[in-house]
């Protein structure tokens, strides 16, 4: 099991509360990001694609913790930019673990090492770090040679002071099976607590935009990790609900619930996910999920949204299909998803969306066969 009875049993008291309470939405993962600035430059992110001054913001200590106190969310992840390049995170981390949230800090790992001082090993607070497959594969997503050994190197060094770790992966269009199968072989190996994959999503800011997966080719990709056999894939510690890796492999058809993970940043509450980036802000969590029009988003309702099976817009829609069906969710942890036979039908696309998509494909001069 990747996840610890401790953070299950905290999580799992909290949905069953949501249910009791009748609540139709409610935060399942706050996405705390304190910053834009990185050290590295990846392909597929657009996070540094903002002016000097905006990469030099930092969100307080205080601002940090208004918002988990204001949200509420029982897990906490801290993405960025690169969190450890902010000075005050071990502060705004521990303040976040004496609220007995769990935190997971994601990083590209190369200032973990020189920053590991800064931190205590707790049940609450887990390292998660960025690795898109092995050395070859990783060192071209993230545009510089010599990170993947780094970030090995301290998984290694993190694990051994009694750290918890995940790894965090993202497929992108070249990304084979048999591939992606190795690295998460190799991860396992590393003795990690657990993997955490997603597939690409097409930022609009991202230098590159020819490396995002389509719904069809993840859904494609992902019976094909998957069918390489049960007992292999029993091994791998994906940090994950059972019901979203069914989800993956074109199971089942979910629609998107981005209010399960809302995100904070250095401009605010971002409507209405993570992943976009240009659709405003709103002045606190209250006013996020009163006033987003949360019908406007999603597949079939926005064609920004068309492409995304992203586990920060999908996997609270599956832990809420768990808490409705849960013998449904107990028959395919055991059995895996399907991989062969016909896969769950799209949601149906409303007609703003394909003339937004027709729209779109003539800006471009995309054929209409393509």
């Amino acid at each position: 099991m990747s996840i610890p009875l401790i953070q299950q049993l905290r999580v799992g008291g909290y949905l069953l509360k949501q249910k009791l309470r009748g609540r139709a939405r409610y935060p399942l993962v706050l996405m705390l990001e304190p910053l834009f600035q990185c050290n590295l430059a990846c392909a597929g992110c657009g996070k540094i694609d903002y002016p000097e001054n905006v990469l030099r913001r930092r969100l307080s200590v205080d601002q940090a913790l208004a918002a988990v106190d204001e949200c509420d969310a029982p897990i906490v992840s801290i993405p960025g930019g690169e969190p450890l390049i902010h000075h005050e995170m071990p502060q705004i981390v521990r303040g976040i673990v004496a609220r007995k949230k769990f935190v997971y800090l994601c990083t590209n790992a190369l200032l973990a090492v020189k920053k590991i001082d800064d931190y205590e090993p707790s049940p609450y607070l887990t390292f998660s770090v960025h690795l898109d497959g092995l050395r070859e594969r990783h060192d071209e997503s993230v545009c510089q040679d010599g990170v993947f050994d780094k970030a090995v190197r301290a998984i290694k060094i993190l694990i051994a002071r009694g750290f918890r770790v995940n790894v965090n992966c993202t497929l992108f269009t070249d990304h084979d099976a048999r591939e992606a199968a190795a690295f998460f072989d190799f991860a396992t190996g590393l003795g990690v607590e657990g993997i955490t994959v997603s597939p690409g999503y097409d930022y609009q800011h991202a230098p590159r935009q020819d490396i995002f997966l389509g719904r069809r080719q993840t859904k494609r990709l992902f019976r094909d990790i998957f069918s390489l056999g049960r007992e292999r894939r029993a091994r791998w510690p994906l940090n994950h609900s059972s019901l979203y890796l069914d989800f993956l492999a074109g199971n089942r058809t979910y629609a998107c619930t981005p209010w399960s993970n809302p995100t904070y940043n250095v401009f605010g509450w971002q409507r209405p996910c993570y992943l976009l980036v240009d659709e405003g802000y709103a002045d606190s969590f209250a006013d996020l999920m009163a006033t987003t029009d949360w019908q406007r988003y999603g597949t079939g309702r926005n064609v920004k949204c068309n492409n995304c099976m992203a586990h920060c817009g999908y996997e609270g829609t599956a832990v809420a299909d768990t808490l409705a069906h849960p013998l449904a969710a107990l028959r395919a942890h055991w059995s895996g998803p399907r991989t062969q036979g016909p896969m769950a039908p799209e949601l149906p696309v409303a007609e703003s969306v394909v003339t937004a998509g027709r729209q779109l494909d003539e800006r471009l001069h995309v054929p209409e066969d393509a």
